[in-house]
């Protein structure tokens, strides 16, 4: 058995290409299953309208001075 992956011979290079391929199917799998597939929500977009209102004046300030 070799504890290293560069002394490692083809078919345990195989084993573990293999595993990778069926563990990123299954992640692929379960995450478009689990996807929230409601076609009213995140699909629309409605605008919104800001109107503006009286003008405002600032007269207060809180500059702080370093002398």
């Amino acid at each position: 058995m070799n504890h290293s992956i560069y002394s490692a011979d083809r078919m345990t290079h195989l084993k573990i290409v293999v595993v990778a391929l069926v563990a990123g199917t299954l992640v692929a799998g379960f995450s478009i299953s689990t996807r929230n597939n409601t076609a009213d929500e995140g699909y629309t977009q409605t605008a919104r309208v800001m109107k503006a209102g009286k003008p405002v004046m600032v007269t207060t300030s809180s500059n702080t001075l370093v002398r």
